[in-house]
C-alpha cells in the first residue's frame, strides 16, 4: 500500500490498513535494535528536529535514539532554551526552523491542537509527540505494537483501561486505535476523571474498578495527571489506591493470559503496585524498547522515501 500522508498527527486521521503498515515497518526494525552496531544508514543526510515544549524522558529519548539508528542528524530545542519565552509565537517559531530545511519536526506542547496548526503552516513533516490532552498517536501506535507482539492480534481482546482519562492524550488515543483495531475497550476512573461523552470515542465505562478488569485480555494502567488538575479530583492518593490502583488481587480477576502496560512515568503504590509493575505479566518496559523501533519506523515512512512508493 501507499503512505500518502505528510504527516503524523493522530490516530484518528490514519486508517487500519495505515496502522498495520506502521506496526509491520516498527517490527522490522527492532531486529536493528539487537544487532552489535545499531545503525543503518537509511536517513542518512535528513534532519530531524526534536521541538519539545513540555518534559519528556522516553518520548524523547526514544526519537532521538530512532533517528540516530536510522543516521539521521538530530537537534533538539526546548522552550526554555527558545525564542518563545522571549515573546516569539509558535508558528514564528516553527517558520524559523523550517527555514533551516529540515525534513521532520517532532513536536511536544501543551495545547491541544498544536501540531495540527503548524503542519499546516510548514511544508516538512510533522510527528506529533503528545498535544496537551487530545493525542499522543507514537505512543498509542507503540502499545498497538506491544500488544500485537504478544497477542498476535488485538481483533476480539479486552482491554482496560483505568486511570486519569480525563487529561491524558494517550487513553484518547488508545481508546480510538485499540476499537479501529478491532478491540473492546472498557475504561474506569472516578467520575471527575470521566470526560462527558468519551464513550463516542469506542469505549464503555465500568461501574468500578473490579467490573472494569474482570475477564480482561490487557489492562492499562495511567497515572494522575496532577499537573493538568485545576482542583483536586480525588480525597487521597491512599483512597485512590484502594479503589483504582492495580494490585495483584484485582490482576487475579483479568484472564490468566493478562498483561499489564504502562505509558509511564508510573507512580508506584498509587496507580499500580510494584509487585504488578514488575511481574511477569507486565510489558511495561517492551513498551519502552517497541517504542524506539516504532519511532524508527515512522522517521522512515514519513522521510525515507516509502512515502508515495510501494511498500512490498
Amino acid at each position: 500500500m501507499r503512505f500518502e500522508k505528510k504527516d503524523i498527527l493522530d490516530i484518528k486521521s490514519l486508517d487500519t490498513g495505515e496502522i498495520t503498515m506502521i506496526l509491520d515497518t516498527a517490527q522490522g526494525m527492532k531486529e536493528i535494535s539487537e544487532r552489535p552496531v545499531k545503525k543503518v544508514p537509511t536517513l542518512r543526510g535528513k534532519t530531524i528536529i526534536l521541538f519539545f515544549q513540555e518534559p519528556s524522558t522516553r518520548t524523547k529519548l526514544s526519537f532521538e535514539i530512532a533517528a540516530k539508528r536510522l543516521s539521521a542528524d538530530t537537534v533538539s530545542i526546548a522552550k526554555s532554551s527558545s525564542s518563545i519565552v522571549k515573546g516569539e509565537t509558535l508558528i514564528d517559531t516553527a517558520k524559523n526552523l523550517e527555514a533551516m530545511n529540515p525534513d521532520v519536526i517532532v513536536m511536544r506542547h501543551s495545547s491541544s491542537g498544536a501540531a495540527h496548526v503548524i503542519s499546516k503552516r510548514v511544508n516538512c513533516s510533522i510527528i506529533n509527540a503528545g498535544d496537551g490532552i487530545h493525542a499522543h498517536p507514537s505512543q498509542s501506535l507503540l502499545d498497538m505494537m506491544s500488544i500485537r507482539e504478544k497477542k498476535g492480534s488485538l481483533e476480539g481482546l479486552n482491554i482496560s483501561i483505568v486511570g486519569d482519562i480525563s487529561h491524558s492524550r494517550v487513553a484518547r488515543s488508545d481508546i480510538i486505535g485499540f476499537s479501529k483495531m478491532g478491540a473492546n475497550v472498557t475504561i474506569c476512573a472516578p467520575q471527575t476523571m470521566i470526560p462527558m461523552g468519551i464513550e463516542a470515542l469506542g469505549c464503555r465505562v465500568a461501574k468500578n474498578m473490579d467490573a472494569c478488569v474482570e475477564g480482561a485480555d490487557v489492562i492499562m494502567m495511567l497515572r494522575i495527571q496532577r499537573e493538568r488538575q485545576g482542583n483536586i479530583l480525588f480525597p487521597s492518593e491512599r483512597e485512590y489506591a484502594s479503589l483504582y490502583g492495580l494490585n495483584p488481587a484485582r490482576v487475579k480477576l483479568a484472564q490468566k493470559d493478562v498483561i499489564v502496560m504502562h505509558p509511564g512515568p508510573m507512580n508506584r503504590g498509587v496507580e499500580i503496585a510494584s509487585e504488578v509493575a514488575d511481574s511477569d505479566c507486565s510489558m511495561i518496559l517492551d513498551q519502552v524498547t517497541n517504542g524506539v523501533a516504532l519511532r524508527m519506523a515512522l522517521f522512515y515512512i514519513v522521510a525515507g522515501g516509502s512515502r508515495h512508493a510501494d511498500s512490498d
